[in-house]
């Protein structure tokens, strides 16, 4: 897995530089309160995933301008508005190694500073000049409130099915990872047919993403992720390892996983339990082998495109989704 993080990072070496330049140089704030708390989120360690699918779909549409990088910063700044908002709405208290911001500054500071990073986001959409980008980013946001307010509605609610959880995660996920690529295809102007074909491609994607971030939360190194692990169950969240695992329990077991979620897992022996029931029951083994089908479909979805970098790397982040340990 090192070997396809390091292969990815050579290969997007130049774009991932440019990005990181954008993202410095767009923020701009006028209060250098806000470059704080937005730095303290946006340059602690996050992979620029989504803006360098950005610009890998425009290449991979024909794209061989400059500005794209200026533009795929947007969605950098979108997930990191989430993310201050989601900690602070989970009660987190560690993102990407770091205290989060609302432990920092305070509640209203962070909800401000998010706020900031959405305005920047449609900001930058609009400045493009196309429609249809900004449609795209206002429906990405949109979905994405929706799934993370489905998501909280959710809470300690046990009977939650499959095509549940896939309706919050394509939601709060898959929406923005699906909108940076079909973004790509967009500012290429690249035809139906291709722009169609990209944002599949970034559904697939971004499914097999958060069935992966799911997996994580119970089996990862909580150094390696930079989060507490089992904070799912601690939050009341019904993911689909547990979702899985608890329709087979049976018996005493089902009702011994049925207290550890409504004692939203109190002690860490209560997590390494629920991971022993939710091993027994198939729930990860069943997530890991549903991410690797989105992410085999993801890959699929880029066979009607000539080989060139922009598709080898492409492949290749769909094979580090579902191989990633953070």
């Amino acid at each position: 897995m090192n070997e396809l993080k390091e292969r990815i990072m050579a290969s997007s070496s130049s774009d991932l530089s440019g990005i990181e330049e954008a993202l410095d140089k767009g923020l701009n704030p006028c209060l250098a309160l806000i470059s704080d708390v937005a730095g303290h989120i946006l340059f602690a360690g996050g992979k620029r995933i989504r803006p360098l699918l950005m610009v890998l779909s425009a290449r991979l549409c024909g794209y061989a301008g400059n500005d794209d990088k200026a533009v795929s910063v947007m969605f950098e700044y979108l997930h990191a508005a989430t993310l201050l908002h989601d900690d602070l709405v989970d009660g987190a208290d560690v993102r990407r190694g770091r205290q989060v911001s609302h432990l920092i500054w305070g509640n209203s500071t962070t909800v401000l500073v998010g706020d900031f990073l959405l305005a920047k986001t449609i900001s930058i959409a609009a400045d493009t000049g196309h429609m249809e980008i900004v449609r795209t980013i206002s429906d990405a946001i949109s979905r994405m409130a929706e799934g993370e307010i489905h998501q909280l509605a959710n809470r300690e609610k046990i009977d939650v099915d499959e095509a549940e959880y896939m309706e919050i995660i394509h939601r709060k996920t898959a929406c923005l990872i699906q909108a940076a690529c079909r973004v790509g295809a967009i500012f290429a102007s690249a035809s139906a047919e291709r722009e169609k074909t990209m944002s599949n491609y970034g559904r697939d994607l971004g499914i097999a993403f958060q069935m992966v971030d799911d997996l994580l939360d119970y089996t990862a190194d909580t150094k390696v992720l930079g989060k507490s692990t089992g904070s799912d169950l601690r939050e009341g969240k019904m993911t689909l390892p547990l979702i899985y695992a608890i329709g087979r329990a049976q018996g005493k077991d089902k009702k011994r996983m049925q207290e550890i979620i409504r004692d939203r897992a109190s002690s860490e022996s209560a997590i390494h339990e629920m991971l022993g029931y939710l091993k027994e029951y198939g729930g990860i083994a069943y997530t890991s082998e549903k991410a690797s089908q989105y992410a085999e479909k993801a890959k699929q979805r880029l066979a009607i495109f000539e080989d060139c970098d922009a598709k080898t790397i492409l492949t290749d982040l769909a094979d580090y989704t579902i191989k990633r340990k953070e």
